[in-house]
C-alpha cells in the first residue's frame, strides 16, 4: 500500500470505531444527553473551530458524523490525504467526547485527559516568552524504558512541554519520570483518540489567544502552522490509526519525526532512527532554537521544573517560610565593588545538617554593576531570583524580599547540591538575562543566623522601604513615557498591551518597570516606549500618541483605545489574562473572576465563557482583560467610579487582595468596604447578589448609571 492508502485505512478505521461508539452511547443514554468537555467554553473545540457548530447533545454529535465522512475522499494527493488526517482527529474528538458523557471522568492519575482552557491561558505567557519553546506529543512506544526517559529528559532540560499518549507512559514511570503540569510533562492517556486533548490545546490557542472565527478552517489551519510550535514523535509499530492520526498533525502543521520505516514527505514526515538525534531533529524540523546557559550545577536546569514542589518529607533542607528568617536582595554596586564570578557562603553549608537534614536561617545578596544598571531595575531583578532559583531540579522557591521560602530536596542533596550552586545559577541566569546592563555580578549567600538577622535591619528592610517610597512616587502623571508590550502577539496578532505605572500588563507579569528594564535590554524588542504627549481626555485616559501606536502595532486592528475604562473603547486583551472585570447591570457595578475559579459567576457564565468573548485582541465594551494588582490600583476603572463598582469577586481572589482592599477602601472613604464585596458564598444568581448589597448599602447601587 501506498503511504496515502494507508492513511486513508485508517481514517475508515477510525470512522466506523467513531459510529459504533456514538451509536452506544445514545443507546445507552439518549440522544438528549448533554455531551462536553469539563471546564470549556469551546463546546467539542475541534468541531466547533473547524466548523462553527457547537455540540451540545449526543444528537449534535450524532450529526456530526457526516463531517467526518465528507473530509474522507480517496484520491491519490497529499491535499486529500490530510483531510482524512484531520478526520481521524475529528474521530478522536467524537469518541473521547463519549468517555464523558454522564458526568464521567474517564481518566485516573497519572493521566490528565482533556486540558481545561484555564491551564492554556495561564501557559500563554510562557510559551509566547519562549520559556515554553514548543510542544513535543510522543506517541506509542520506546524501544526500552531507558531510551524514553531520555527522550522525556532531553526535551525538558530544554523547556519542552511534553505530551504523552500511549506505553510510553508506563516506560517513564518506569523509569521514574516526574510527570504532571508542574513538570511540564503530561500523560493525556493510553488510547491513541486521547492525542485529541493535544490536537484540542493547539486548536484552541487560536481560538484564545488568535480571535480566529469557528468555521474559518483555512484560518484555523494557518494559525495553528505558524503559531503553535508543535511537533509528534510516533515511536514503535506504526498502525493505520496512527499514521492516519500523524496525517491529521501534518494538516495541522506540526511535523511528525518516527523511528519506523515510513515513505518520507519532506519537512513533514520524517524518520529517525538514532534516538540520540531524534530530539534535535524534531526541533530542527519545527524550527525551534533553544537557548542554552550552561550552569555548573549537580542537577538539572529548566523552566520545566518551575512547578516542583518539594514536600515535606522529600526534603532535606528548609530555609525561611516562618520557620527561620531568610530574605533576598539585589543592589546596585559601583564596578569597583564587584567581583565578578565571586560566590562566597557566609555560615554553614547544608551538609552540616546531619543525615536527616534540617533548617538553617539564609540571606542572598546579589550585587550588580554595570553601566547601564539603574537603581530601578532592582526589585526587577530580584523578582527572578525566584524563576532562576525554581528552574533548579529539586529546589523549591516561594515568596520575595524577607518571607523567601527556599527548600532542597533529598535527591538534590544526595547528588552533590550545595548552597554555592544557588550562587552558580543566579550568577549565570543575571548575565544571560541582564547582559547588556549588568557587567559584574557577585552572589554573597550568608547562613550565620547572627549576620542573617542583623544584615536584614540594617541593608535589607531599610533598602526595600527606600524602593518602596521610591515606587509609591511613580504614577501615571509623575512620568513622561508608556510602553507597549508586544510580548503576546506571537500568539495574538491584533494585541497591543499598553503598560504604565499604575497599570501592569493583563497577564500580570510586565509592570511599567519590567517593560522599561526589557526596552534598556533589547531596543528592537517587545517593550517599546511611547512619549505621552498631550493627553485628549485625563478621565478616560486617551492619548493621541498610544492611539498612534496601537493602530500601527495592531496592524489596524484597534484605532483607539481609553485605559481606564471598561465602557467606551477599551484595551484589547489577548487570552493570557489573570482576570476579567464584567458589568452587571443589576448591580450598577462589575463582577471580577480570576482565572483559577471554575464555577459561575452572577454574569451567567463562567471564567472560560467570559473569556472567550474578551480575549483575541478584540475591544469588547463592557469588559476587560486584567492582572490581579491592577484591580487595587488608583487606575482601576478610574472614569467608571473607580474601585467603588466591584460588586463581586470569587472568594480566593478576595482573601488574597484582603490587605490591599481593605487600604483601598479606606482610601475612597469607605471603612467596610472589603466586607461589602460579595462572593460565591453570597452566591452567584443575580437576586442574592443584589439582596446582599442592598443589605450592606454597597455604593455601587447609589452611583451614576454606568450605561
Amino acid at each position: 500500500m501506498t503511504l496515502f492508502d494507508i492513511i486513508f485505512t485508517g481514517s475508515e478505521q477510525a470512522l466506523e470505531a467513531c459510529k459504533s461508539v456514538v451509536e452506544q452511547t445514545i443507546k445507552e443514554y439518549g440522544e438528549n444527553e448533554k455531551v462536553s468537555f469539563p471546564n470549556t467554553a469551546y463546546s467539542l473545540p475541534t468541531i466547533y473551530a473547524a466548523t462553527g457548530q457547537k455540540i451540545g447533545t449526543l444528537a449534535d454529535l450524532k450529526g456530526a458524523i457526516g463531517v467526518i465522512e465528507s473530509l474522507i475522499v480517496k484520491e491519490q494527493n497529499l491535499e486529500k490525504a490530510l483531510n482524512a488526517g484531520l478526520a481521524t482527529a475529528v474521530v478522536a474528538e467524537v469518541i473521547e467526547a463519549c468517555k464523558y458523557v454522564g458526568g464521567k471522568n474517564p481518566y485516573e492519575e497519572p493521566c490528565v485527559g482533556f486540558i481545561p482552557d484555564t491551564v492554556i491561558r495561564s501557559m500563554g505567557v510562557p510559551l509566547v516568552t519562549g520559556d515554553i519553546p514548543g510542544v513535543a506529543v510522543v506517541i506509542g512506544e520506546a524501544p526500552t524504558a531507558e531510551d524514553a526517559a531520555k527522550i522525556i529528559k532531553d526535551y525538558q532540560s530544554k523547556g519542552i512541554l511534553v505530551t504523552l499518549v500511549g506505553k510510553i507512559i508506563d516506560q517513564a514511570i518506569e523509569s521514574k519520570v516526574k510527570m504532571g503540569l508542574e513538570f511540564r510533562v503530561v500523560p493525556l492517556g493510553y488510547d491513541v483518540t486521547s492525542v485529541t486533548h493535544i490536537v484540542s490545546f493547539a486548536i484552541r490557542a487560536a481560538l484564545i489567544f488568535g480571535n480566529i472565527k469557528p468555521g474559518d478552517l483555512p484560518e484555523l489551519l494557518k494559525y495553528t502552522k505558524e503559531r503553535v510550535p508543535a511537533f509528534v514523535n510516533a515511536l514503535g509499530p506504526l498502525s493505520e490509526l496512527v499514521v492516519s492520526a500523524g496525517a491529521g498533525a501534518i494538516a495541522l502543521g506540526f511535523p511528525v519525526i518516527t523511528d519506523q520505516d515510513v515513505q518520507e514527505v519532506p519537512m513533514n514526515l520524517i524518520v529517525q532512527k538514532d534516538y540520540d538525534k531524534l530530539v534535535q531533529t524534531s526541533l530542527e524540523a519545527r524550527g525551534i532554537k533553544i537557548k542554552i546557559t550552561e550552569i555548573p550545577i549537580p542537577v538539572g536546569f529548566a523552566p520545566a521544573f518551575e512547578g516542583e514542589r518539594v514536600r515535606k518529607d522529600d526534603m532535606f533542607a528548609e530555609f525561611g517560610g516562618g520557620r527561620t528568617t531568610a530574605w533576598e536582595l539585589v543592589r546596585k554596586r559601583d564596578l569597583s565593588e564587584v567581583e565578578d564570578h565571586k560566590i562566597e557562603l557566609i555560615g554553614p553549608d547544608i551538609d552540616t545538617l546531619g543525615p536527616d537534614g534540617g533548617k538553617l536561617p539564609l540571606a542572598i545578596i546579589v550585587d550588580v554593576a554595570g553601566k547601564n544598571m539603574q537603581e530601578d531595575f532592582e526589585p526587577v531583578m530580584e523578582r527572578r531570583i525566584h524563576y532562576f532559583t525554581n528552574y533548579t531540579e529539586g529546589v523549591m522557591h516561594i515568596g520575595q524580599r524577607d518571607i523567601a521560602w527556599i527548600r532542597i530536596s533529598k535527591s538534590a542533596y544526595e547528588a552533590g547540591f550545595r548552597l554555592k550552586h544557588i550562587g552558580e545559577v543566579l550568577y549565570a541566569k543575571m548575565l544571560d538575562e541582564f547582559g547588556s546592563i549588568a557587567d559584574r555580578v557577585q552572589v554573597t549567600i550568608i547562613t550565620d543566623k547572627e549576620k542573617v538577622e542583623e544584615l536584614l535591619e540594617e541593608v535589607a528592610r531599610p533598602r526595600y522601604e527606600a524602593r518602596d517610597a521610591r515606587l509609591a512616587g511613580l504614577t501615571d502623571e509623575s512620568v513622561d513615557t508608556f510602553y507597549s508590550c508586544l510580548l503576546c502577539q506571537s500568539f495574538a496578532p491584533a494585541h497591543v498591551c499598553i503598560v504604565t505605572p499604575e497599570r501592569l500588563g493583563l497577564c500580570g507579569a510586565v509592570s511599567w518597570l519590567d517593560a522599561k528594564a526589557t526596552y534598556e535590554l533589547d531596543s528592537t524588542g517587545p517593550c517599546q516606549p511611547i512619549v505621552k504627549g498631550e493627553c485628549e481626555d485625563e478621565v478616560k485616559g486617551s492619548w493621541e500618541s498610544i492611539n498612534k501606536r496601537v493602530a500601527e502595532q495592531s496592524h489596524g486592528a484597534t484605532t483607539k483605545v481609553n485605559i481606564y475604562t471598561i465602557m467606551e473603547d477599551p484595551m484589547t486583551s489577548c487570552g493570557c489574562f489573570e482576570c476579567i472585570c464584567g458589568i452587571m447591570p443589576e448591580a450598577n457595578g462589575v463582577i471580577i473572576v480570576n482565572r483559577e475559579y471554575h464555577g459561575m459567576t452572577p454574569l451567567g457564565m463562567t471564567f472560560g465563557e467570559l473569556a472567550s468573548t474578551t480575549g483575541g485582541g478584540v475591544q469588547t465594551p463592557g469588559f476587560m482583560g486584567h492582572g490581579r494588582q491592577f484591580i487595587t490600583s488608583k487606575k482601576f476603572l478610574y472614569a467608571d467610579g473607580g474601585l467603588a463598582r466591584v460588586v463581586w469577586m470569587p472568594k480566593e481572589l478576595k482573601e488574597a487582595l484582603k490587605e490591599k482592599l481593605i487600604e483601598r477602601g479606606k482610601e475612597i472613604g469607605i471603612e467596610n468596604f472589603y466586607d461589602m464585596i460579595a462572593d460565591e458564598e453570597v452566591g452567584v444568581e443575580p437576586d442574592a447578589v443584589v439582596e446582599f448589597l442592598t443589605k450592606v448599602g454597597h455604593p455601587a447601587l447609589s452611583m451614576d448609571p454606568m450605561f
